[in-house]
């Protein structure tokens, strides 16, 4: 009789002992050279998502998250890197701000979607920076996506513990990411020959200026041009905006204009006004007239902003894919031509 008793309380115990699934998500980590004291953690798919986790002073961080399946991103300042969240994970993310994209590593339940994505995101970064891949013929184009596709499927398949709805998505996904670079890679083109170094740049003509009246491109002629395309409701553009107005203020007396594009619509032009009185935008402040439709925005192949270009004091093109205000790269080129 005591024995039966001794197993019903094991037994009750063993289930009181039973934790129910998290209907959660626990992140933590560690930031190396921590650039911010937040990080912020969006969705792919909703918008409104968003969820701020303080960083202590020491780079270490925690916070529990509830989520919907699926696909996310970790900001620390301009810099991202991608995240897959389900609730009832433990995810532990660990990276060197100096080497962001390089050193992102995770572990815990679900690292190895995550630790997949992370070098995914490096393999895309590797493919994007080859220039070379981008100047082919379409024919050859299209052979080395062949390529690039069977390697990653071969890499998805090979990663155990992945979740069914996981790979399916990244299959799809790798799909979207063809014909992205299949477009990309006409307009790389394009640039490269139609819109290469020396050419005669497109003309604006007559857009309106903020401070006042209307300004061509022809105005500026007798100075280099740097052209920053953006609009107020562009995340990355605003996020670049603190680095152009150091630039601004470095290169202040030289010979050289910086010109702030606006492809706003209609409907968002108080709201262009506003932002920059609120934001104290420097340089020439201007608004396209057609939005993504005005024809220097289609003459440069403009499909996602923000884009720099650089105009030559001649009117001809620099490069129509200029560094951005945030790149080291921006001054050196400034350093070249001895603005």
């Amino acid at each position: 009789m005591k024995k039966l008793m001794y197993l019903t309380i094991a037994a009750l115990t063993a289930v009181a002992c039973k934790q129910e699934p998290k209907d959660y998500v626990t992140f933590s980590g560690k930031i190396t050279n921590q650039s911010s004291d937040s990080l912020v953690i969006g969705s792919n798919t909703d918008r409104n998502f968003q969820k701020r986790i303080t960083v202590d002073a020491d780079g270490a961080f925690s916070d529990t998250l509830k989520v919907v399946t699926g696909g996310f991103y970790v900001f620390d300042g301009t810099e991202s890197t991608p995240l897959y969240l389900k609730n009832g994970r433990d995810i532990h993310l660990t990276l060197d701000t100096k080497q962001f994209d390089e050193t992102v590593v995770y572990t815990g339940s679900g690292a190895s979607a995550n630790n997949y994505l992370a070098k995914k995101a490096l393999d895309q970064e590797a493919i994007f920076a080859d220039e070379t891949m981008f100047m082919m013929i379409k024919e050859d184009f299209v052979a080395k996506l062949e390529t690039i596709e069977s390697d990653f499927m071969k890499n998805l398949d090979e990663i155990s513990g992945l979740d069914t709805a996981f790979v399916a998505n990244e299959k799809k996904g790798f799909d979207e990411l063809k014909k992205y670079l299949l477009s990309y890679q006409e307009d790389k083109f394009f640039l490269n020959t139609v819109l290469r170094k020396g050419k005669n740049s497109p003309k604006f003509i007559a857009y309106e200026n903020n401070a006042g009246g209307k300004t061509s491109l022809d105005d500026l002629k007798g100075k280099y041009v740097y052209i920053d395309v953006w609009a107020t409701w562009c995340g990355p553009c605003i996020a670049e905006i603190p680095y152009l107005k150091e630039v601004e203020k470095a290169y202040h007396g030289k010979n050289i204009e910086f010109v702030s594009l606006s492809i706003d619509e209609p409907k968002d032009y108080d709201k262009w006004k506003t932002m920059i009185k609120e934001k104290e935008l420097g340089g020439i402040q201007l608004l396209a007239d057609k939005a993504w439709e005005s024809e220097f925005v289609k003459n440069y192949r403009i499909n996602g902003i923000p884009r720099f270009i650089l105009i030559d004091p001649k009117g001809n093109i620099i490069t129509p894919d200029a560094p951005r205000p945030s790149m080291k790269k921006l001054k050196e080129l400034f350093g070249n031509l001895s603005i």
